[in-house]
């Protein structure tokens, strides 16, 4: 269970740096990467351009394989095993049941009945 932790922390990472460099990028009409051009002189508007388009085509595909990768560390539900003493020791702690008064069984299934005890 502790790799799939990771796993989802590096999934919910990626996610927050992809929505911020898709938001710092300029689209066609501006955006809020106008704002930031004129501090970006010592690499240039297209240098910088082009390093935000392949961190964001690098971190969709970073978010892709994370995501197929966690489909195989996903615990699964329990770990019980025939023969734990541990599961053995709570079906020993469950209250006994009876079938409601009423109850048929479908076709095929018996109810084990206790004899009735005479007082």
């Amino acid at each position: 269970m502790g790799i799939y932790v990771v796993i989802a922390v590096l999934i919910i990472l990626t996610c927050v740096l992809l929505t911020l460099i898709v938001l710092v990028q300029s689209s066609k009409g501006g955006g809020l990467a106008s704002n930031f051009s004129s501090s970006n002189q010592f690499m240039g508007v297209r240098k910088t351009a082009d390093f935000l388009e392949k961190s964001t085509w690098t971190l969709a595909i970073v978010l892709l394989v994370l995501s197929l990768f966690s489909i195989f560390v996903i615990p699964r539900g329990s770990s019980a095993k025939a023969g734990d003493p541990d599961l053995e020791e709570k079906y020993q702690e469950l209250p006994d049941t009876q079938p409601a008064e009423g109850f048929t069984p479908p076709p095929g299934e018996e109810t084990q009945e206790e004899p009735a005890q005479q007082e």
